[in-house]
């Protein structure tokens, strides 16, 4: 945003906050913490989840599918976070070897535990297999091959849904469709391959096919895209006399002014709806991530540089950036800046919130408005990071990642701890 187009003034808008927040004296509370002190006691970056609101996603989730219903764990996930979808009665979606170590590190039964992947290794497999994972989601007919070699070796028969894709183009960004036909993900059914995977796996003595599965993308707005490709996938499997059809996760969350997204509920809705209309009696599940955790959490920034290019541009650098939330990089999304110290104050000053790294595209906020009198020192937050921040981030430029703390009641529990420099040479081999 050049600096001489000035932003809407409004302040915030509070429906993009946590579930339990709260403002006083301008200070915002999350959890009843106050987030100056969060940040004066844990350092930043930090993250911050309500802890409340995500056990109340969690809830809603259940009600809206069954027992059945799985937490997409590529979304965020620690051991903490871990154990809470499962007290919550939630399983996991676990779409790599070690999400799944985590999972099963965190104590959750793997019965409760699905394995996804685009091409698991045969080595993945096995872990699976051997830890006793509810379901394992088979994505390739590479992956029929590993696992009868599996079942040659151990005798194992793991129960399986085979994922198809059903060619429906979610409205969301390139690189978040997956339903597509042309997608690295699963079995077309419009070319045949759906059916010839189901027949191939049906007649295998090394898989029990319970089921299908399809995912369309993620940050998904429209519930009438589910709808549709709930109508494919189950047509595409009534032939087979399937237990379980699971529609996956993608649905939406707003993550800036004017935006808005269906619940849990209406999702599940309007999925239930169509399934029922194409005459399905099998179980209906899903995998939501992004819907239970993003807008549970804000990340906490020290403002470190202003500098002010009359004519061009304000930019206001903070101490993290592209290494703990690279989604603005990779796919130019949009989020919101505010100072807790002023919440609901007017933000009249058009500037691009950066990071620290050396790169350009470092950029967390393009088009930020903030409050004129934000200075050097000021804590500043960004709202709806609680999905695809810290569990995309990485080390780059040997930055250390941040802590993670949840909030509930007055209480602020750490449950990742910040990296050092130290944890930066952990990997790194003596006399390399």
């Amino acid at each position: 945003m050049p600096a001489d187009t000035a932003p809407s003034p409004s302040p915030l808008p509070r429906h993009l906050l946590p579930d339990n927040h709260d403002v006083s004296q301008g200070r915002l509370r999350i959890g009843a913490c106050d987030l100056i002190e969060l940040a004066e006691a844990h350092g930043t970056p930090l993250f911050v989840y309500d802890e409340e609101h995500m056990r109340s996603r969690c809830r809603e989730a259940v009600d809206a599918f069954g027992p059945d219903v799985s937490y997409a764990a590529k979304a965020f996930l620690c051991v903490a976070m871990a154990q809470l979808v499962h007290s919550e009665g939630l399983g996991l979606d676990v779409a790599t070897g070690g999400e799944l170590h985590v999972a099963l590190a965190a104590g959750v039964p793997a019965d409760r535990l699905v394995l996804h992947g685009n091409n698991k290794s045969m080595g993945e497999l096995r872990q699976a297999v051997e830890a006793g994972v509810g379901r394992i989601v088979v994505d390739s007919f590479d992956e029929l091959d590993r696992l009868e070699a599996l079942h040659s070796e151990t005798g194992a028969r793991p129960r399986v849904l085979l994922r198809f894709t059903p060619g429906v183009e979610a409205h969301t960004h390139t690189y978040l469709v997956t339903g597509a036909d042309d997608s690295k993900f699963g079995f077309t059914v419009s070319t045949g391959a759906a059916a010839a995977a189901m027949e191939r796996a049906m007649e295998s003595s090394s898989v029990d096919v319970v089921g299908v599965h399809s995912h369309i993308g993620s940050q998904v707005f429209e519930a009438s895209s589910f709808a549709k490709a709930a109508a494919v996938i189950a047509e595409a499997a009534a032939p087979f006399g399937v237990q379980e059809i699971s529609v996956g996760g993608g649905l939406g969350v707003p993550y800036v002014a004017g935006e808005s997204a269906p619940t849990i509920t209406e999702w599940g809705a309007a999925v239930r709806d169509a399934c029922r209309a194409a005459g399905v009696t099998a179980r209906v599940t899903a995998e939501p991530g992004r819907s239970i955790v993003a807008a549970a959490a804000v990340t906490l920034y020290t403002v470190g540089t202003i500098k002010r290019i009359p004519g061009v541009r304000t930019y206001v650098a903070v101490d993290g950036g592209m290494s703990d939330n690279p989604r603005t990089m990779l796919y130019g999304s949009g989020y919101e800046a505010f100072l807790p110290r002023a919440t609901d104050a007017p933000r009249e000053l058009a500037a691009s919130v950066v990071g620290k790294h050396c790169e350009s595209g470092d950029m967390l906020v393009r088009d930020a408005a903030l409050p004129a009198d934000i200075a050097v020192g000021d804590i500043l937050a960004t709202p709806v990071t609680g999905a695809y921040g810290h569990s995309m981030g990485s080390n780059y430029n040997k930055v250390p990642r941040p802590a993670v703390v949840f909030v509930a009641g007055g209480d602020a529990r750490p449950v990742i701890r910040r990296e050092t420099y130290d944890d930066l040479l952990a990997c790194e081999l003596p006399d390399a």
